[in-house]
């Protein structure tokens, strides 16, 4: 089982000989005390997203300071997910950490609160760096960072594709606190103008959410871009749903520096989830969907996501749904930036019932009303590739050409 891995020296997520030690939290506790030293690498791993030893913990336990468990109590956030319990004092202690959970399992306040809590010590600068695979879950993270560090006057700045360049190269030389990017557009901002990378070159965190789409073979490129304008004493945190092989290989690169929580084994879908799946003719697929969206409001569903293959087929089915009289919004990458905000914020905000998707909604979306998702293609990822065109896990093709027609990618 000893094989040598090969990696670009080039390419040092975990490249940090030298962190400054971090202040005392004001709430220290004995979670924080008892962290095994960096001199051994830490791996736990449970079958349980909660245990008899995480019931009882409270955010004051993690180390938080007294602000932010009030905010926490303001936003009825009643005591920490597991995920929370094992990967913040972790982070307060200075460490890396590889956090794999399941969607909804509170992985963003996860990060969000210790690098909040190591901000409010000493406000300067972007502070921290969050990257992340779609523009609209960078959106949904800037709003739950105001959220967080509402009592901070936090200055959130999002850089993605499809919205004005200049405007982003003005909010970013005004140092906010909190930068979530997208990997092209930030790439695109920091090659092309001299003074953004001055900007990035007191980071403390870096951050990959969603890590094994950001770390797909297709964005190398971008983020070795933005490594090479981090300082190498920074904290990285990369945290996921799924654990793949790149997740892995990092994982093996980071021994001695890093803290490896997973929450669960291979691929499992929450316990309250009722899965189905119809074998029907392709030409009577719109029919039966049809059938289902008459009957939403008969079995109390509220909304529904519809996730289709294709831009194409998306913007089709839209139509079709519409002169049907269904009240629909499409979300996809063929339309503008703007125009994916309104379609999305519509549906989230309840003013239409239902929201037909690309892949671009399939990472990270927090919207409780949801009570159906239906794949009406098959997604993806269950797709075998030729293997000249895939990744090494089989999962991504990394076609350059992805954009301009590489039919076996996602349309994203």
């Amino acid at each position: 089982m000893d094989q040598e891995v090969i990696v670009d020296a080039n390419f040092p997520l975990f490249s940090k000989p030298h962190r400054k030690k971090h202040k005392p939290s004001e709430n220290p506790t004995a979670a924080v005390e008892n962290i095994a030293p960096k001199s051994s690498l830490q791996i736990e791993k449970s079958t349980e997203l909660t245990t008899k030893s995480t019931n009882n913990v409270t955010f004051s336990d993690l180390g938080l300071s007294e602000w932010i468990v009030q905010t926490c109590k303001e936003l009825v956030m009643k005591k920490p997910t597991a995920v929370q319990t094992h990967c913040i004092p972790k982070i307060l202690a200075g460490l890396d950490v590889l956090g794999i959970a399941q969607t909804g399992s509170g992985k963003t306040a996860a990060f969000a609160l210790p690098i909040l809590q190591r901000l409010s010590e000493t406000p300067f600068g972007v502070f921290a760096l969050v990257v992340t695979p779609t523009r609209e879950l960078a959106y949904q993270l800037a709003e739950q960072f105001r959220a967080l560090g509402s009592c901070l006057n936090l200055r959130c700045s999002v850089v993605v594709g499809g919205m004005d360049m200049l405007s982003q190269t003005q909010s970013l030389l005004k140092r906010p606190h909190i930068v979530i990017a997208t990997p092209g557009r930030v790439k695109v901002l920091l090659e092309e103008n001299p003074d953004i990378p001055v900007v990035f070159s007191k980071t403390k965190f870096l951050v990959l959410d969603e890590a094994d789409r950001v770390l797909d073979v297709g964005f190398e490129e971008e983020l070795k871009v933005i490594f090479q304008c981090l300082p190498r004493n920074r904290q990285t945190l990369l945290f996921s749903a799924t654990m793949t092989k790149d997740l892995e290989t990092l994982l093996e690169l980071s021994a001695n520096k890093a803290y490896f929580y997973e929450a669960y084994e291979g691929f499992k879908t929450v316990d309250m989830l009722k899965q189905q799946y119809v074998f029907i003719p392709k030409d009577v697929k719109d029919l039966y969907l049809l059938h289902i969206l008459s009957k939403m409001e008969d079995m109390g569903i509220r909304s529904a996501i519809i996730f289709v293959q294709t831009c194409k087929s998306c913007h089709l089915l839209g139509l079709l749904l519409e002169a049907l009289d269904q009240e629909v919004a499409a979300l996809h990458s063929f339309k503008s930036q703007s125009e994916r905000l309104a379609a999305l914020y519509r549906f989230k905000s309840g003013q239409v019932p239902v929201l037909l998707a690309t892949d671009v909604a399939s990472r990270g979306l927090d919207i409780p009303t949801v009570d159906l998702v239906i794949n009406y293609d098959i997604p993806s990822i269950l797709i075998q590739v030729p293997k000249r065109l895939c990744s090494p896990s089989g999962t991504y093709c990394t076609c350059r050409q992805r954009r301009i027609g590489c039919e076996l990618y996602y349309p994203e």
